[in-house]
């Protein structure tokens, strides 16, 4: 074992025991992480370098700013107003109603917490409305917002498509990964979150906050755009969505259409250059740079080899996909509660690649399986940004928390083990 190979190895488990502490921020580790590795010579500069060009990095910022400028426009409001009045004054009606819209939002949008902070003022006053705790819908509601995101291909499902391809591509795999394979591999989460929620979620979920609630204000008014600049916003995201399945039959690269994107949402007016370079995820972004880069070490050491074989004797060569399934979501599953679920995906996601590289499998249903055990973590403040503020709206402790999540994450899991391996086997 070669020095180099025995370095970069040292740098991996130092950057995964960072991201871990959550010490520091996501984009400071992997910033770090290429500077460890052109200085120790496991990486050459210009090959560090053209990670900050990477075509999945620019096609996952770019994708930021387009959907900021769809949240911007009016489209969103107009939608939850037609949509509320089809309930005829019910409360259980309505309350499905928004959890059907943050089912369909949070596969538009790029975050869970991003299409919380606009579903939960509507539901907040919906509770107001019918003299409803908002400890009885406020978690079922967050859930669904997390569990539902990335499987329409659009908003994250692109997004975090584009990273595995960067994986992928950077590990040199035969197989390759799209937006569909989350459709086919989670699909009927769609149905059983919003279902679970507005069933068991509303039924476990306290009666009373078990804390005091924080002081919410239903969130202000957007400052109008203008016609033409509102209209645009909405039209933009959608050819980018059209165009990101389309656009090779065109000439144009999907990142090529995620730029033009978001250069037109500023062009158009939907957002201004400050509001664009705002939406901007620099952390996600330097964290993607440093983990794509950390992969490309490992890969020209020798040190992806290593690990990839030292997993395959833990694994024990197994053959059997579903055991592989139960494997790569319970530890993902446990980390999150600990640490940002964006990390764990993509700390996971290349040794996924790595195992299924040693023992001959495919890679494809796993790397579906680590990213919806990084959506099933509710239990604590640390696993998404949606989280904290599900607590303060709905008044929760981690106590409550645990209370209304280890059931339903017991069910989610056994479910995603047992289809996704089986529309997605590795063998």
């Amino acid at each position: 074992m070669n020095t180099q190979l025995v370095i970069c190895i040292v740098i991996f488990v130092a950057s995964l025991i960072l991201y871990g502490s959550n010490k520091l921020p996501m984009g400071t580790v992997g910033m770090a992480t290429i500077v460890a590795l052109v200085l120790t010579k496991c990486l050459d500069a210009k090959s560090a370098l053209s990670y900050f060009a990477n075509n999945n990095v620019i096609m996952m910022a770019s994708m930021f700013v387009v959907s900021a400028g769809l949240s911007r426009t009016s489209l969103v409001d107009k939608f939850s107003k037609a949509v509320v009045k089809l309930t005829g004054g019910s409360f259980k009606r309505t309350y499905l109603v928004y959890l059907i819209l943050a089912a369909v939002l949070t596969n538009l949008m790029n975050s869970p917490g991003a299409c919380y902070c606009i579903v939960f003022p509507l539901a907040l006053q919906m509770c107001r409305e019918y003299n409803v705790s908002p400890s009885k819908v406020m978690f079922p509601l967050g859930m669904v917002c997390v569990a539902c995101c990335c499987i329409l291909p659009s908003g994250a499902a692109i997004q975090e498509s584009g990273i595995f391809s960067g994986f992928l591509e950077t590990y040199e795999s035969e197989f390759t990964f799209s937006a569909m394979d989350f459709t086919k591999g989670r699909w009927p989460m769609l149905i059983i979150a919003p279902l679970w929620a507005w069933t068991m979620g509303y039924k476990i979920a306290p009666e009373q906050p078990p804390v005091p609630l924080q002081d919410v204000a239903i969130a202000k008014q957007k400052t109008p755009l203008k016609p033409f600049a509102d209209w645009a916003g909405v039209i933009i995201f959608f050819m980018v969505i059209v165009l990101f399945f389309t656009g090779s039959k065109f000439g144009l690269a999907a990142w090529e259409v995620c730029l033009l994107g978001a250069v037109l949402t500023v062009i158009c007016g939907t957002l201004t250059g400050k509001e664009a370079i705002a939406a901007l995820p620099v952390d996600i972004a330097f964290m993607l740079i440093g983990a794509l880069a950390m992969a490309g070490a490992m890969t020209a050491t020798g040190a992806g080899d290593v690990i990839g074989n030292a997993l395959a004797s833990v694994v024990g060569n197994v053959r059997n996909g579903y055991v592989l399934g139960i494997i790569f979501f319970i530890i993902p599953f446990v980390l999150t509660q600990f640490m940002q679920n964006q990390a764990v995906i993509n700390i996971f996601a290349p040794i996924v690649i790595l195992t299924c590289q040693a023992i001959g499998a495919n890679p494809i249903g796993l790397l579906v399986v680590i990213t919806a055990a990084g959506l099933t973590a509710y239990m604590t403040p640390m696993a998404t940004s949606a989280i904290p503020i599900v607590m303060g709206v709905g008044g929760y402790d981690i106590k409550s928390l645990v209370k209304q999540s280890w059931l339903v994450s017991v069910v989610f899991g056994v479910f995603y083990v047992l289809y996704v391996m089986t529309v997605l086997p590795c063998f």
